[in-house]
């Protein structure tokens, strides 16, 4: 018996906006990051499962290999009740999670890209490469391309860095839509940073207060009105960068002034607002952060970021949910921005995250349980790969060649399709190893080899 499933085996048509509850609403504006810690991961897929969350951003430790990167996306895809956005920084140079540590290979940065080489056919190769690795692993969400202009190339954040394509507006506006329209022919959605400009500041928005008042140049604007103009409507990511002249009180990751007034009505953007990390120091050694929360979302934002998803031992998302729902009852936020910020949320996981039912973009499971893992040979550890045909209640685990069971990976009820369990073989001798998986219908053994 086959078993044809729609892509992640979750999607649902996104639309009857009216029918999903405030919560809910809510929950799909959040995007989190979690650690490797088990309390971390079981949290966060209970906010998937039984709040909505809406996305989850990856970083470097999240990202061990290949293998263990699409059973992880995948894992996280199946339990969520609408498509997750799977984000992560892949400029390329320095910042890139995807490389050649963790089964992928480095990449020439923006400014090699856009001032070194100066070449299409070059920045379109690299982000070509790059869009292929992360369609691949299930990450479809680019925090990229970085279109802050090269105004100090000292700048601590940007130029220092070499993340800028070049100290002209016009050429980072070029290279940035080879970047993007590679991304997007792959699927994967962008988010141009850090408006409305980083390149001219003197300090960096993760360490602290960044005022761009006396620094920021007006052409500091020109990558995005120009981007904006041709038709770009992905993401925009919002700097905490301070300029007076805006906003007297806020930083533009929380202004009104700078979301609302100058990037939604002057600039035309309709896209998806999302901010730069709530958790980084200028925001909060400066603010409260329910306060943060409340105004980022009273100025405009779509998505608030977060590189972690506990807070003081509980969930994040649900503190988060809890503030918002207050604020809207005590009539500090109008419902109305909620309604806004899921609607423009969710035409973009239309349009980027595949849901199609077309027979090209089905996912077709195996009729059989699939076994592999990555490395192998292994020493200690290895990552137990698993695609199962049908949900049900199944067991895996690990015997020596003398039919000894030396682990018990997983014993319960699995969704169909793909997950991941760890093997650490630290306490056992060098070998070959069987990994059997069984439910009442159907088994496979897979060999594995420890060599120490």
């Amino acid at each position: 018996m086959r078993f044809v499933v729609t892509l992640f085996l979750f999607l649902i048509p996104i639309s009857g906006f009216a029918q999903v509850s405030l919560q809910d609403k809510i929950a799909q504006m959040i995007m989190v990051a979690f650690t490797t810690s088990q309390a971390s991961k079981d949290s966060l897929l209970f906010d998937i499962a039984n709040r909505n969350l809406g996305g989850i951003l990856l970083f470097k430790y999240n990202l061990v290999n290949p293998t263990q990167m699409k059973a992880l996306t995948d894992e996280l895809q199946v339990s969520a009740n609408t498509p997750l956005f799977l984000a992560t920084d892949q400029e390329g140079g320095r910042v890139a999670r995807l490389d050649g540590t963790n089964g992928f290979e480095s990449t020439y940065n923006h400014y090699t890209l856009g001032t070194t080489y100066n070449r299409e056919d070059y920045t379109r190769g690299v982000a070509a490469k790059m869009g292929d690795w992360l369609n691949q692993v299930g990450i479809n969400v680019n925090l990229a391309p970085v279109v802050d202009v090269n105004v100090n190339p000292q700048s601590p954040a940007i130029g220092a860095l070499n993340r800028s394509f070049s100290s002209d507006p016009n050429r980072v506006v070029q290279h940035a839509g080879y970047f993007i329209d590679e991304m997007n022919t792959r699927s994967i959605a962008t988010a141009l940073k850090h408006y409305p400009g980083h390149g001219s500041a003197l300090s960096d928005s993760h360490y602290g207060f960044t005022d761009i008042s006396n620094t920021w140049q007006e052409y500091e604007l020109t990558p995005f009105r120009d981007l904006i103009a041709n038709g770009y409507s992905d993401m925009i990511m919002t700097g905490h960068l301070f300029k007076s002249d805006w906003d007297e009180m806020y930083p533009a990751s929380i202004s009104k002034h700078a979301i609302t007034t100058i990037l939604r009505d002057s600039l035309g953007f309709e896209g998806v607002v999302i901010s730069d990390e709530l958790f980084m120091q200028a925001i909060s050694d400066n603010f409260g952060f329910d306060e943060a929360v409340v105004q980022a979302i009273r100025a405009g934002s779509d998505i608030l970021l977060f590189n972690k998803n506990i807070l003081n031992n509980r969930s994040l998302v649900y503190h988060i949910i809890e503030t918002v729902t207050l604020a809207i009852e005590f009539g500090e936020l109008d419902e109305s921005l909620i309604d806004d910020a899921y609607n423009r949320i969710q035409t973009l996981k239309n349009e980027r995250i595949i849901t199609s039912n077309d027979e090209e973009q089905q996912l077709e499971l195996p009729s059989e349980i699939l076994i592999s893992n990555y490395p192998n040979p292994f020493n200690p550890s290895t990552q137990v790969l698993l695609t199962v045909p049908e949900s049900g209640s199944y067991s895996v685990r690990v015997f020596n060649t003398l039919g000894q069971q030396v682990a018990n990976l997983h014993q319960g009820n699995l969704k169909a399709g793909t997950v991941s369990f760890q093997f650490d073989g630290s306490g056992l001798a060098s070998g070959v190893y069987l990994v059997i998986t069984q439910s009442t219908t159907l088994q496979n053994v897979h060999k594995i080899s420890l060599i120490k």
